[in-house]
């Protein structure tokens, strides 16, 4: 069944990466006419066959133009596309809008047709065969405003945010690189940088490794050459806020250079705690700040026995507000991380050893 969406089409997308291609597929699910561009021939291909859209045809009229290339082409492309499209909306997604608007400016596009916008989504994984039609559904998708453009005729951009399932965040171009560096960018810098000490590190060492360095380290797996791209193109903010982390760092050595010394512990004590003030800002399940408990559960690598549990679960009355399953090193055992409402832990915990689930820790 195709679902109504506020879009009327055709949505022009001139990139068949994972973003471009996963615009495609949700688009498509809604019965909206989608045509796929990109430098490569064989994006476009793999996008087409995944069901992303249609190639380019003469006589093309889009409404909505998506540039999803990578962020070092993206004014350029931007700018071609306005001046080929004179009826369409333009707007990219890139990660960062300053230097973007500022180069169109340079260039003399026309901007009362183009605004930038930024979904916050993503996977490690790149190009076509990653795309995925709900990749936005529930994340925040940023639209960039700029005097240039009225809100009426950015309507289109609002429009595809919410046909794709993602919320709705205004914010002008500064805003979202000062947010986005804080929030995505030095995140990555230091993952990679986390990561790295890895390379000679003793196997023994590594294979030592829990789901918390796993956390940590996550998304360190990402494409470097995209990362180049987007941290030249953000390096202000980005450097102001690895320089106050590397102050953070010089207080921290400086108290374990000498653990015994009169405040020391108590400095790390306060940098620790001031972790734990800082990660409870951030906003929990459907953005709300509800917190809740983590439960691990021992699970058997059988066939049916996660299915078995979270079916049990929910025959004892409990809802699974999050799910993270590891493996345990060196036995066939998975270990189910399970969150819910502090004040179902007893209860849940009681009805499953109860039903023969072993409880860990």
């Amino acid at each position: 069944m195709v679902v109504e969406s506020r879009l009327i089409g055709p949505v022009r997308v001139v990139g068949a990466g994972l973003l471009g291609t996963s615009i495609g597929l949700g688009l498509t699910s809604r019965g909206i006419d989608v045509i796929l561009a990109d430098a490569s021939p064989t994006h476009v291909s793999i996008a087409v066959d995944l069901g992303a859209g249609r190639r380019a045809a003469a006589g093309d009229a889009p409404q909505l133009i998506v540039v999803a290339t990578p962020p070092d082409v993206t004014a350029s492309v931007v700018a071609q596309e306005l001046a080929a499209f004179p009826d369409a909306i333009v707007t990219d997604v890139a990660s960062v809008k300053l230097a973007v608007l500022a180069e169109l400016t340079e260039l003399g596009a026309d901007l009362s047709r183009y605004i930038g916008s930024h979904p916050m989504a993503g996977r490690e994984r790149g190009g076509p065969l990653g795309g995925r039609a709900d990749l936005f559904v529930g994340r925040p998708w940023v639209v960039a405003a700029h005097d240039s453009i009225s809100y009426q005729r950015a309507g289109a951009i609002d429009d595809l945010i919410l046909d794709l399932g993602a919320t709705l965040v205004e914010m002008t171009p500064e805003q979202h690189d000062a947010g986005v560096a804080l929030i995505s960018h030095v995140p990555q810098v230091i993952s990679s940088l986390m990561a790295r000490r890895f390379i000679d590190a003793p196997s023994a060492a590594v294979n030592l490794a829990g789901q918390g360095v796993r956390d940590v380290t996550r998304v360190a797996a990402s494409d470097p050459d995209l990362w180049v791209q987007i941290l030249g193109a953000n390096a202000s903010p980005v450097r102001d806020i690895l320089l106050a982390y590397r102050d953070d760092l010089d207080r921290f050595i400086t108290a374990l250079d000498d653990p015994e010394a009169p405040g020391a512990r108590r400095r790390v004590a306060e940098e620790l705690a001031g972790g734990n003030i800082g990660v409870a800002r951030l906003p929990g399940k459907h953005g709300t700040d509800k917190r809740f408990t983590t439960l691990t559960v021992m699970v058997d690598d059988r066939p049916g026995q996660l299915a078995r549990l979270l079916a049990e679960i929910g025959e004892i009355g409990v809802n699974l507000e999050d799910l993270r399953l590891e493996h345990a090193p060196g036995i066939l055992v998975g270990l189910a991380e399970i969150a819910v409402l502090p004040e179902t832990v007893e209860h849940l915990t009681t009805e499953l050893a109860a039903r023969g689930w072993r409880i860990a820790g």
